[in-house]
């Protein structure tokens, strides 16, 4: 309980920076989940390409919205993360990777406090897969948004630990380091043609390998820190640059370089195959719900849809509650 107060504590003032000066903090960034929600379009067979191109702008905009909701809806904050190593050291064969079998295992109010994004991700595919039968485009964009959301978070190494943020090694910041300076400073060279979205025979099963391969790489990314930071002076590995008016203290660029340089390709391949996950479970879903012309309902409530998520994101910044989190610069 203390651990999740002090999380609680930790991630409250790292939103009221980002409220109060605009900058870009939370999980992979808002840069890099927007990029991985309009990449995912280019994936997709062409009986869906021209309904997600349509409204690209709305489906990259509103994939932050689950970030922007968390302290607002309850409940909200688990679907982000799953602590696995809470679940002992053989957590990806002890732990069910359906949810009445899990619930029935540890709880669900066990679940919901180390974490429950593998399982959302499959209750999401449901949903998502109804608003196609029912040919609502208003819930497809929120819910096609919201989906690669939290399908781009499991592919975090460090969204799969209790040490989120390195709070248990004395490697604070390293969250934010990995997931959102890095793809910021370098995944304009990243490249991400991941090919075609393909259909996933047993996706929740999918999902959990994405999370176990995301878990597998927390080693690494705490490993080569430590030893980055060993050879570097703390003047060297710091800086400082502008951002929203102010100057604050960033991963200076030759320490984040290095640290890139050691992970070999980790942040890559990592995006990468968000994007190439995202796309498969949208399609995945729109086979399901029998493959929907989309093409006629590519002008339906376009107005409208955005009118609402201005108004929701409005609301979601008025409503603070007590939640855990998962993301921090």
């Amino acid at each position: 309980m203390k651990e999740n107060c002090l999380r609680q504590l930790f991630y409250s003032l790292i939103i009221i920076l980002f409220c109060s000066f605009a900058l870009q903090s939370v999980d992979w960034g808002f840069y890099a989940h927007k990029k991985i929600n309009r990449l995912a379009i280019f994936t997709l067979p062409p009986e869906m390409i021209g309904f997600y191109k349509h409204f690209a702008q709305d489906i990259t905009d509103n994939a932050v919205n689950p970030d922007m909701r968390r302290y607002a809806v309850k409940g909200e904050a688990p679907r982000h993360f799953i602590d696995l190593d809470a679940y002992g050291d053989s957590a990806l064969q002890l732990v069910p990777k359906y949810w009445k079998a899990a619930v029935e295992k540890y709880t669900e109010d066990t679940l919901m406090a180390y974490g429950i994004v593998p399982w959302h991700v499959n209750k999401m595919r449901y949903w998502l897969t109804d608003a196609f039968k029912n040919k609502d485009v208003d819930a497809i964009l929120r819910l096609s948004a919201d989906l690669g959301h939290y399908i781009a978070d499991a592919h975090v190494p460090l969204h799969t630990t209790e040490n989120y943020n390195g709070q248990l090694t004395n490697q604070m910041g390293i969250h934010g380091f990995w997931e959102s300076r890095l793809p910021e400073l370098f995944s304009e060279d990243f490249d991400f043609f991941v090919g075609k979205a393909v259909y996933l025979e047993r996706p929740q099963l999918a999902i959990w390998e994405v999370v176990a391969a995301s878990h597998l790489a927390v080693d690494s990314v705490l490993g080569f820190e430590r030893q980055l930071t060993e050879r570097f002076p703390e003047s060297k590995k710091y800086g400082y640059e502008e951002r929203g008016g102010l100057t604050v203290r960033v991963y200076s660029r030759d320490f984040s370089k290095a640290y890139f340089k050691m992970l070999d390709g980790m942040v890559d391949r990592r995006m990468r195959g968000a994007v190439k996950m995202v796309g498969n479970f949208w399609y995945t879903c729109w086979v399901d719900a029998g493959q929907p012309d989309l093409d006629l309902l590519k002008d339906n409530h376009k107005e409208i849809h955005r009118k609402k998520m201005k108004e929701d994101r409005k609301k979601w910044s008025e409503k603070k509650i007590k939640s855990r989190s998962h993301e921090s610069e």
